[in-house]
């Protein structure tokens, strides 16, 4: 059985519950690591609904390890939290992250166009592509419908090439993301991965952080724009959760701009937008490489609430409305996958679990 850990170790020696309001727990940042919640009670959830949420995860998912802090605590662990693994395309939402430092400090234009930077592609990009600026291509709306490095977006069902003007139409492509990675390093001058060390591995003390392991990969026959997979442990995804559900802040430092944060995780592509047409019945709309909780997942605990999202299990979520994170993730190549609905009701269990 996968190792499993809960906190509610006093919880029998605490008071009954009073009836009086509830104050929020005051907001921590973890160290060298993670402090853990003394009971679940006191985190202001029902200690019923924890073995309940474990069963599940358990018996119906995939999952290779799972992490929820509340106000920067732990509230629960499951599997291997400290096994350092391929996060997908969570990759483009730390990308995100960085970008806004830099267009903070002027380094990064969001308006330079692709012609702008002298960038192209093999068998060259069409006139009307080269006029897509940066922020189209990290909002997923270059309308460049070019052939990725590395598989896994809806490419398949993109419009034909040349047919639509930069910015007017979102769709989730590879190309879009991968030539994001290479203006960032074009404009700043800085390897993703020296720059990922830089402003958030090493501020946030990542307890499994390894530089040397990361290496871009895709293939440049096809795109000359590699992949910039990014590999972390589970507790080190959730400290990426935790610095933006409390606005790029770390304990006093301002690592990423609270602006940036805001803007990111807004609504660029609302739902009604989504392409290919399909993705409009569901409730994901699109920020700056983020995908925002929408339509009927608006209200109560989903208000605020947005994700990054990788192939075969891999998901931070930061739930402002509860001061959570979610880090979840099913390491490739383990056998079976989580998809969108256990992970669904995994996040609506935990939800439901908060004390009234």
């Amino acid at each position: 059985m996968k190792h499993i850990r809960y906190f509610f170790a006093v919880l029998f020696l605490t008071a009954a519950v009073t009836g009086c309001a509830v104050k929020e727990p005051a907001m921590v940042f973890p160290a060298e690591d993670w402090e853990r919640w003394e009971s679940v009670k006191k985190a202001g959830y029902d200690l019923k609904a924890i073995p309940e949420i474990l069963k599940f995860v358990e018996d119906s998912m995939n999952t290779s390890a799972l992490m929820v802090t509340v106000y920067g605590k732990v509230l629960l662990e499951y599997g291997d939290i400290e096994q350092i693994s391929y996060l997908a395309s969570v990759r483009k939402s730390i990308l995100s992250m960085l970008y806004g430092i830099y267009v903070d400090n002027g380094t990064i234009n969001l308006d330079l166009t692709l012609e702008d930077l002298g960038m192209d592609d093999i068998g060259g990009l069409l006139a009307v592509e080269k006029q897509a600026k940066v922020r189209h291509l990290i909002a997923a709306r270059s309308g460049v419908f070019h052939p990725a490095s590395n598989s896994g977006d809806d490419l398949a069902s993109a419009p034909e090439r040349g047919s639509v003007e930069p910015g007017t139409y979102q769709l989730y492509s590879n190309w879009d993301f991968n030539a994001a990675g290479g203006a960032f390093e074009l404009m700043t001058g800085k390897n993703i991965y020296d720059a990922l060390e830089e402003h958030l591995a090493i501020p946030l003390q990542m307890q499994e952080w390894d530089r040397s392991i990361h290496r871009k990969s895709g293939n440049l026959r096809v795109s000359q724009y590699p992949a910039y997979h990014i590999n972390l442990s589970t507790r080190d995804m959730a400290r990426i959760g935790h610095l933006m559900l409390n606005m790029g802040n770390w304990n006093g430092n301002q690592i990423i701009p609270e602006a940036w944060v805001v803007e990111s995780t807004s609504r660029i592509t609302p739902l009604e937008e989504m392409n290919p047409p399909r993705r409009r019945s569901g409730y994901l709309a699109y920020g700056y490489m983020w995908w925002i909780y929408a339509g009927e997942k608006s209200d109560g605990p989903w208000k605020g609430a947005y994700t990054g999202r990788g192939a075969v299990g891999q998901w931070i979520t930061v739930v402002p409305e509860l001061g959570m994170v979610i880090a979840h993730k099913t390491v490739p190549g383990t056998g079976g996958s989580t998809d969108w609905p256990e992970y669904d009701k995994l996040l609506t269990m935990i939800f439901d679990a908060k004390s009234r």
